[in-house]
């Protein structure tokens, strides 16, 4: 017979709990900065997506209109809003237009600035401290790789 126990106790000691709290401890600290840039990552997407889809209309005016120069008025009045990013159409010109993508103060994309010009050329003009921009693409990963 064994001493200081009970038959038919069961239970965890208080090592196996500080033990597992431990390992949840340590799979958080990896776990939690992986998710919060997986969640920024398909934030950035919206943008890519809207600065893509206002490319052909602009195109599409320009060959209405042969110039770009009032563009601006109809493309700022058209881009979608968005709680994550406002978009502005500048430069507008006979031949040249710049369109950006800013993302908005007190959101995960805050910092971050996207902009896409009548060559196609995208650029990462803007990121928040820890990422690093890229300027021939728009940057999606905090290394300032792109997959666009």
């Amino acid at each position: 017979m064994k001493h200081g126990t009970k038959q038919g106790e069961s239970g965890f000691t208080l090592i196996e709990v500080l033990v597992t709290v431990a390992i949840i401890g340590i799979l958080s600290a990896v776990a939690l900065p992986i998710y919060n840039d997986y969640v920024i990552r398909g934030r950035l997407t919206e943008a890519f997506s809207a600065l893509g889809a206002a490319q052909p209309s602009a195109e599409q005016f320009w060959s209405n209109t042969r110039n770009y120069a009032n563009f601006d008025t109809a493309a700022n009045s058209g881009f979608p809003s968005s709680p994550n990013f406002t978009y502005a159409l500048s430069n507008a010109s006979a031949s040249t237009y710049t369109i950006t993508a800013t993302g908005n103060d007190g959101g995960r994309v805050a910092g971050f600035i996207f902009t896409l010009d009548q060559q196609g050329t995208r650029a990462t003009t803007g990121v928040p401290s820890g990422w690093t921009a890229n300027a021939a693409c728009w940057t999606d990963r905090k290394d300032g790789t792109c997959s666009n």
